[in-house]
């Protein structure tokens, strides 16, 4: 592992690799950004965004959290959302958890975290929502992979709840939400396949925000 100063040299040696193979990369990394995917992941060291993606700095806008949580209460996730929507214009949005998340199996376990209590409580309600399901699951590494999907599944669906999302997708036809899960042991992406149009219909009858007024009522205006 680096040492604190062994991560400057690390950087020049990357600098050097990158204006290597494009004598411009900087300069073109130096304009404003225009991704089409922005990320909502899991804050654990191991689970690099872009790396895993294949793709450049530049090409993914990303937000990391314990458990790739999407909470409606948390300023910050949302404010991401609503950039990442509103101003970037992205045109998919994925939440990535990782199996052997730690913030999922504390949040499996029935004791007192402190002040990661309201943290893990999202969590937790997700357990909750699929009790039935995750108690069928006999083995205990198999339920844990479980919930570990069936977060994501919420959390993706909590984004599909936001009126940025709604408004963007009636008006533009994007974006589009996506749930993925990370496997750390084979460094495989595995795509859930979330059906994003189904849920936003069957969650429009509550959720249902495309009526409020808008920056696109404005721009019509």
């Amino acid at each position: 592992m680096a040492t604190y100063e062994e991560i400057f040299e690390n950087n020049k040696q990357w600098v050097a690799s990158m204006t290597k193979g494009d004598p411009d990369f900087f300069e073109k990394l130096a304009r404003d950004q225009s991704p089409d995917y922005l990320y909502i992941g899991c804050s654990d060291s191991r689970v690099p965004a872009n790396e895993i993606m294949g793709l450049e700095p530049g090409e993914v806008f990303v937000h990391r959290n314990v458990a790739n949580l999407v909470n409606n209460t948390d300023l910050n996730v949302m404010s991401v959302i609503n950039y990442a929507v509103r101003h970037l214009h992205v045109k998919h949005i994925i939440v990535c958890g990782h199996y052997n998340c730690g913030g999922v199996k504390a949040a499996m376990t029935p004791k007192d975290m402190g002040l990661l209590n309201p943290w893990l409580r999202n969590i937790r309600d997700v357990y909750r929502l699929h009790h039935e399901e995750l108690l069928a699951i006999e083995n205990e590494h198999e339920r844990y992979d479980r919930l570990v999907e069936l977060n994501v599944r919420e959390q993706a669906t909590n984004i599909i709840k936001t009126a940025a999302v709604q408004k963007s997708y009636v008006h533009n036809g994007y974006p589009v939400v996506h749930g993925w899960v990370f496997d750390l042991h084979t460094g495989i992406l595995k795509d859930l396949n979330i059906n994003f149009t189904k849920i936003l219909k069957d969650i429009q009858e509550i959720y249902d925000l495309t009526t409020l007024p808008s920056e696109y009522d404005e721009e019509k205006s």
